[in-house]
C-alpha cells in the first residue's frame, strides 16, 4: 500500500529527546516499511526518518521554538491535500477532520493525547463520521459520539530497552511536566516514602508558567534530582537504576 503517516511538528520525527507521539510515528513508520509498503513521512524538517521509503520534510516547519504554532500545521495540511492522489491512505496524528473530509482518499486519526476537555467536545459532534483510532480502551471515554474505529496499543522495538544490572538508588518520574502529568504529587509521594526521586522531563513553553510557580519551588527539596531531557539511548540505565517509576497522571 502507499502509506502517508503525518506527524505533529512539535518534535522532529524521531525525537532527539522526548517526543511520545513522534517515537510512535517512527517506530510505526519502520514497521510498514518493513513489511514492504511504501510510507512517505510528512514531518518536520529536520526529521531524520531511518528506515523510510519516501519522505516529505515541511522545510519551513522546523521543530524549534515557534510562537505560532498554527501556521506551520496549515502548511503542512496543505502540504499533504497538494500529493492526496499519490496515496492510497492518510494516516493522521494531529486533527485533520475538517480538510480531509472533503476528498476522497481513505484518512483515519490515532488521537494521542486526552480527550476530556471541554472543547473537544462539539469538534467530535461535528465531526462524528470522521474514523479515529485510540490508543486504549479508557481514552473513549469522554467521546462516546466518535466513530472509534479500532484500539491499537502502543509499540516498541523488542529490544529496545534491556534491564541493566545497576543499583537502584531512587524513584524515576519520565516525561513531560505538565499539570495533569502530576509531577508535584510525585515528588511528594517520594518525600513520605523517605526516599529520593530523579525527574527527567520536558518543559514545554505552554507549561512554563506552571512550572515556575508549581514545580521550581519544589525541586529545591534535597531529595529532588530535577535532570531535564534524556534521550532514548539513556533510559534503560535511568529506569534500571530505579527503585520503581513513578508516575501519577491525573
Amino acid at each position: 500500500m502507499r502509506i502517508a503517516q503525518i506527524a505533529p511538528l512539535t518534535e522532529s520525527v524521531p525525537p532527539k529527546l522526548y517526543g511520545g507521539t513522534e517515537c510512535v510515528v517512527s517506530y510505526l513508520t519502520e514497521a510498514l516499511v518493513e513489511l514492504g509498503h511504501e510510507v512517505t513521512l510528512f514531518a518536520t524538517g529536520d526529521s531524520r526518518p531511518r528506515r523510510i521509503s519516501n519522505w516529505s520534510g515541511c522545510a519551513r516547519c522546523g521543530s524549534i521554538r515557534r510562537r505560532d504554532r498554527i501556521a506551520p500545521h496549515m502548511l503542512l495540511m496543505e502540504l499533504v491535500r497538494r500529493r492526496v492522489e499519490e496515496f492510497d491512505i492518510l494516516h493522521f496524528h494531529i486533527y485533520s477532520f475538517s480538510l480531509f473530509k472533503r476528498q476522497d482518499t481513505p484518512f483515519l486519526t490515532t488521537m494521542h493525547g486526552r480527550l476530556d476537555l471541554p472543547e473537544q467536545q462539539p469538534v467530535f459532534d461535528t465531526f462524528n463520521t470522521a474514523p479515529v483510532i485510540s490508543i486504549s480502551d479508557a481514552q473513549r471515554h469522554p467521546l462516546p459520539q466518535a466513530k472509534w474505529v479500532s484500539t491499537v496499543y502502543h509499540g516498541l522495538p523488542e529490544n529496545m530497552y534491556t534491564p541493566q544490572p545497576v543499583e537502584q538508588k531512587y524513584l524515576a518520574f519520565l516525561g513531560r511536566i505538565s499539570p495533569e502529568k502530576r509531577v508535584d504529587t510525585a515528588i511528594r509521594i517520594t518525600g513520605r516514602c523517605g526516599l529520593s526521586i530523579k525527574i527527567t522531563a520536558k518543559v514545554d513553553a505552554a507549561d512554563h508558567e506552571y512550572f515556575e510557580r508549581e514545580i521550581a519551588p519544589l525541586l529545591a527539596l534535597p531529595y529532588v534530582d530535577f535532570v531535564g531531557e534524556i534521550n532514548d539511548s539513556q533510559k534503560a540505565e535511568f529506569l534500571s537504576s530505579a527503585h520503581a517509576f513513578v508516575f501519577p497522571i491525573d
